[in-house]
């Protein structure tokens, strides 16, 4: 799952204008393959709360693996 940076919410609003302005025209015209752009509006406000609560929240730490201790004499290095 892609995440949404909280410095990218303006950039989803301008990609909701700009989905909001397709679908009309498409409605206008009758272009009825265009009208499937709902989908991607209904996913919209997912994304920015996403984007919000992780502003809220900030990255989750976790950590470095341990990366065992190799010993060059047991590996032939």
């Amino acid at each position: 799952m892609l995440s949404t940076k909280p410095k990218m919410l303006p950039r989803l609003d301008e990609l909701e204008e700009g989905l909001l302005a397709r679908r009309e025209r498409a409605i206008a015209e009758d272009w009825q393959g265009e009208i499937d752009l709902d989908l991607t509006l209904a996913f919209l406000p997912s994304k920015r709360e996403q984007a919000r609560r992780f502003e809220r929240t900030g990255p989750v730490p976790l950590g470095l693996p341990a990366i065992p201790h190799r010993n060059p004499q047991l590996t032939g290095g």
